[in-house]
C-alpha cells in the first residue's frame, strides 16, 4: 500500500517527536542504570570484603586450636589412662577459649574423651568411651560452670569410634598437626572445622590424637544479618565446592546413608539462583577463582548481578559469593522509564494529528503537480499546457519531469521503429518464463512463423532440445549476468533446424531484478556447414597420416609378431610331443602352456594397439588411463627402436587420468616417438637413447620426448603443413599433432634441453572427469 505525502509528513513529524522524547528518556535511564549498577557492584564487593574479614576471625582460633592440640599432645595427662583427670584438663581448656565448640582425645584402642558445650541440662557435656578387647562402656556426664556434676547416664547403643573419623586418620597418617576441611560434627550436627595433633609413645608409635572443634555456624548467622538489596544473599564455598555458610543454615547440610551428615555442594543446594550463578565455578573437583569477578545473569524472568571473591588464603581456602536481583537497585527507574515512554507516545499521537492537518494543506499543490505529470505521461495533456500554481522549489522539478517524459516517449517511438525495421532478427522475451513478448518480421520469417503466431511460444519452444537456453530464461531467474553471446540451434515451424548467433541483452529494474531481454539473432547455418566440412577433411588427413605411418612400420611389426608366434609354435610342438610320449612331467607341461599363453597375449596386445591406431575415428572424448595408452603405443615402436639399437627410457608414473580422444593422443605419441627414433637411426651418434618423461604441473600433464639425434635446422618451420625434413615425408605429421593438442586445450612446442638435444613437449590441461555424453551449459552461471 502506498501512503500519501501528507500522511508521510504527519507520521514523520510524530515519529521524530516520539524518537526525540524516547532518546532523552532512554539516555537518562541508561545513565542512571549504569550508576546504580556500578553502585550495586561496589555494594556486593563490600559485602564480600566484610565477609572475608569476618571469616578471617575464625583463622586465629584455628591457629590457637592447633597450638592447644600440640600442648595437649605433649602433656603427661594425655599420655596417661586417667580419663577423669583428662576430662578435667579438657574442661579447663574449653572454658578458657569461648570460640571452641569442644575438645577431645581418642586413642588406638577406640577409647575417647570429648568435652563439648551443651544446650542442656547443663552448659557442658562430656562423652567418655572406654574400650578394650572385650568390653565397651559409653558414659555421658553433664556439668555446670564450676565442674559440678548435674547428670550422668550411659548410652549402650552408641557406636562412635574415633579411629574412623577423618581428623584421626589424617593426623595419624601425616604424623603432624592438621586442620580439616569444614564438616558437620557427629554429635552436635553443626558445621565446624577441627584442629588435631597426634600423640606419640616413647617408641615413636601413635598412641592417639587430641583435637579441638571450632563451630562456624556463626558465619551463617552473620550472613543472614547482611542487607544486600531487598533479597540478595551471600554464601561461602569451600575449595571442594561445598557450601559451608548460607543465610539459611538449614540448606547447607544433608544426611548420609549411615546417619551422619555432610555439607551440600553448590550444585545440590536448595537455592536455585545460587546454583545458576555459582555452579559453573566448579572445574574438576575444585572451585577455581583467581580474581574478583562481577557479572550479570538471567534466571527465570529476572536479571541478577553477582560478585565472586578470590580464595581467602591457603590456610582458609574459602570463596565468598554474593548475588542480588538487579531489580532491587534499578526497579524504580525501569518503572519510571515505562511511564515516560507512554507519555512520549501520547505526545507523538497529538503531534501527529496536528501534523496531518498541516501536511494536507502543504501537500495540496504537490498533488496537482503529480496529477498533471501523470496526464502528460499518458498523452492526455500537452507538455506545453501552463503549469498549476505550486511552490517555487517544485517549479523547476515540474518542468524537468515533463521534459523527461516527452523525451522518453520520443525514445520509445524511435526504438519501436528501429526494432521493427531492423535487418537482423530481434525479439523481446519475458524474464523467468521465457515468453516471447514481441518480434520483428525478420525474426518471424527466419523461423517460418507469422508475427502473431510466434507470440504464443516461449524461448524454450523454439530452442533445440540439445542446446542450452540462456540462463536469463531459467525458471529461478537468479542469474546476474546482463549479456549473453553464444551460438545455438533454433527450431523452425516446418521442423527444420537453423544455426544462429544469439546476442541477449538483459533489461533490469532499479532493484536489479530482471524484467525482459532484447534478443538479436543472425543466421549462421551456411558457416556451420562449412566448418563441418573442414572438420571432416581434417579427420581424413589425420587418418591418412596414420595409415602412411603404419605402412612404414609394417616390416618392424611383422618381425615383432614373428617372435611370439614362433615361440607359440615351438611350445605347442613340445607340448604335443610330451603328450604323445606320455612320459613328460605335468609341471613341465604346465610351464610350457603358461609360456604359450604369455606369448599369445603379447601378440594380441600388438594387434589391438595396431587396430586401435589405424581405425578411423571421430572426435568423441572420454576419460582414460594415460599410462595404459603409453604402454600400448610402445608396442608399436619397440621393434623399430631395437632394430636401430635405440633404447627407450620411461620416467612417468602415478599421473591423473586424462580426458580427451584416446586415439588422437595415441597418434601424437606415436608420431613424436617415431620421429625421435628416425632422427637417431639416420645418424651415427654414439648415445642412442629416447627419453619420455611426464609430470603433473600447474598447467596439467606435461609430456616431453627427447632424443640424442643431430637436431633440426634452426630455419625449419616444423609445424607448417606440407613442410618436412624427410625425403619421403608428407609434411603433415607435426601439423596434425599440433592441431590435435590445440583441440584438447593444450599446446605443443619444440625446444632443446640443457645438453642441446632435441625435445618435443606437449601439455594436456587438468580437466574434471566427464562422461562421454555430458554437455556443459556455459550459460547457466
Amino acid at each position: 500500500m502506498k501512503l500519501s505525502l501528507g500522511l508521510m509528513l504527519a507520521l514523520c513529524l510524530a515519529g521524530l517527536q516520539f524518537v526525540a522524547v524516547t532518546i532523552v528518556v532512554f539516555s537518562s535511564f541508561l545513565t542512571s542504570e549504569k550508576v546504580l549498577l556500578d553502585h550495586a557492584r561496589y555494594l556486593l564487593r563490600d559485602v564480600g570484603t566484610n565477609t572475608i574479614e569476618h571469616s578471617r576471625g575464625f583463622l586465629k582460633p584455628a591457629k590457637g586450636a592447633a597450638e592447644l592440640a600440640t600442648r595437649l599432645a605433649e602433656s603427661q595427662v594425655i599420655a596417661s589412662d586417667n580419663f577423669e583427670q583428662l576430662e578435667k584438663l579438657l574442661f579447663q581448656q574449653l572454658q578458657i577459649s569461648p570460640q571452641f565448640a569442644g575438645v577431645f582425645y581418642g586413642d588406638e584402642t577406640g577409647s575417647f574423651v570429648y568435652v563439648m558445650r551443651s544446650s542442656g541440662p547443663a552448659p557442658f557435656r562430656t562423652k567418655i568411651i572406654r574400650q578394650d578387647e572385650n568390653t565397651r562402656f559409653v558414659e555421658l556426664i553433664w556439668r555446670d560452670n564450676g565442674y559440678a556434676e548435674v547428670l550422668r547416664s550411659q548410652d549402650p547403643l552408641d557406636t562412635y569410634d574415633p579411629r574412623t573419623r577423618l581428623w584421626y586418620q589424617t593426623a595419624s597418617a601425616e604424623r603432624a598437626s592438621i586442620w580439616t576441611d569444614p564438616y558437620i560434627f557427629f554429635t552436635s550436627q553443626t558445621p565446624g572445622i577441627t584442629a588435631a595433633s597426634p600423640v606419640f609413645l616413647e617408641s615413636g608409635q601413635i598412641q592417639g590424637v587430641v583435637g579441638v572443634d571450632i563451630g562456624i555456624e556463626a558465619i551463617s548467622e552473620f550472613l543472614s544479618r547482611l542487607n544486600i538489596g531487598e533479597s540478595g544473599k551471600a554464601l561461602i564455598l569451600n575449595r571442594n565446592g561445598d557450601v559451608i555458610a548460607h543465610p539459611n543454615q538449614d540448606l547447607i547440610s544433608t544426611a548420609n546413608a549411615d546417619g551422619t551428615f555432610r555439607f551440600v555442594s553448590i550444585n545440590e543446594i536448595g537455592d536455585p539462583v545460587a546454583q545458576a550463578a555459582f555452579g559453573p565455578l566448579i572445574r574438576g573437583d575444585e572451585v577455581s577463582v583467581e580474581r574478583e569477578v562481577s557479572s550479570r545473569f538471567e534466571y527465570g524472568d529476572a536479571t541478577y548481578v553477582s560478585t565472586v571473591m578470590p580464595v581467602i588464603s591457603e590456610e582458609l581456602p574459602w570463596t565468598i559469593a554474593v548475588y542480588a536481583p538487579e531489580a532491587d537497585f534499578i526497579g524504580e527507574i525501569k518503572a519510571n522509564r515505562t511511564l515516560n515512554v507512554w507519555i512520549a507516545a501520547l505526545i507523538a499521537l497529538i503531534s501527529g494529528v496536528f501534523g496531518l492537518i498541516l501536511a494536507n494543506y502543504i501537500h495540496k499543490p504537490v498533488r496537482a503537480f503529480a496529477v498533471r505529470s501523470s496526464l502528460v505521461s499518458q498523452g492526455e495533456v500537452s507538455a506545453s499546457e501552463p503549469l498549476p500554481n505550486t511552490y517555487r522549489e517544485l517549479q523547476r522539478a515540474n518542468e524537468t519531469l515533463v521534459q523527461a517524459i516527452a523525451e522518453r516517449k520520443k525514445s520509445e517511438t524511435e526504438f519501436g521503429r528501429t526494432f521493427d525495421l531492423a535487418s537482423r532478427g530481434m525479439a523481446q522475451i519475458e524474464a523467468k518464463t521465457g515468453r516471447i513478448m514481441r518480434v520483428n518480421s525478420r525474426f518471424a520469417s527466419m523461423l517460418g512463423y507469422d508475427a502473431d503466431e510466434i507470440l504464443s511460444l516461449t524461448a524454450h519452444d523454439i530452442s533445440h532440445p540439445d542446446d542450452p537456453v540462456a540462463g536469463f530464461f531459467f525458471e529461478d531467474g537468479g542469474q546476474k549476468r546482463s549479456e549473453y553471446l553464444h551460438e545455438k540451434r533454433l527450431l523452425c515451424k516446418d521442423g527444420g533446424v537453423i544455426w544462429v548467433s544469439e546476442n541477449v541483452i538483459v533489461i533490469r529494474d532499479d532493484a536489479g531484478q530482471s524484467r525482459h531481454a532484447v534478443v538479436t539473432v543472425d543466421d549462421i547455418t551456411e558457416r556451420k556447414d562449412a566448418e563441418r566440412k573442414i572438420q571432416r577433411l581434417n579427420r581424413d588427413l589425420s587418418h591418412s597420416s596414420r595409415v602412411n605411418v603404419m605402412g612404414q612400420m609394417a616390416t618392424s611389426l611383422a618381425h615383432e609378431l614373428n617372435q611370439p608366434l614362433l615361440a607359440i609354435t615351438q611350445n605347442m610342438d613340445a607340448a604335443l610331443f610330451a603328450l604323445k610320449d606320455k612320459s613328460g612331467d605335468p609341471e613341465q607341461l604346465k610351464t610350457i602352456l603358461e609360456e604359450t599363453d604369455r606369448h599369445a597375449h603379447r601378440a594380441g596386445d600388438i594387434i589391438r594397439a595396431l587396430r586401435g591406431f589405424v581405425k578411423k575415428d571421430g572426435v568423441e572424448k572420454a576419460e582414460f588411463d594415460f599410462e595404459e595408452l603409453l604402454e600400448q603405443t610402445l608396442h608399436l615402436v619397440r621393434s623399430e627402436a631395437k632394430e636401430n639399437g635405440i633404447g627407450i627410457r620411461i620416467d612417468i608414473r602415478n599421473v591423473e587420468p586424462v580426458y580427451g580422444s584416446r586415439v588422437q593422443i595415441a597418434q601424437v605419441l606415436l608420431n613424436l616417438l617415431r620421429n625421435a627414433i628416425e632422427a637417431i637411426g639416420d645418424s651415427d651418434v654414439s648415445e642412442r637413447i629416447v627419453w619420455l618423461r611426464g609430470q603433473e604441473t600447474n598447467e596439467g600433464l606435461t609430456i616431453s620426448i627427447t632424443d640424442t639425434g643431430p637436431g633440426f635446422d634452426p630455419e625449419a618451420n616444423l609445424f607448417e603443413q606440407f613442410e618436412t625434413t624427410k625425403e619421403d615425408g608428407m609434411g603433415l605429421g607435426l601439423s596434425i599433432c599440433r592441431s590435435i593438442i590445440d583441440s584438447h586445450g593444450g599446446k605443443l612446442w619444440y625446444q632443446q634441453d640443457d645438453k642441446g638435444h632435441s625435445q618435443f613437449c606437449f601439455t594436456l590441461p587438468p580437466l574434471v572427469p566427464k562422461t562421454v555424453n555430458e554437455k556443459l551449459d556455459e550459460f547457466s552461471a
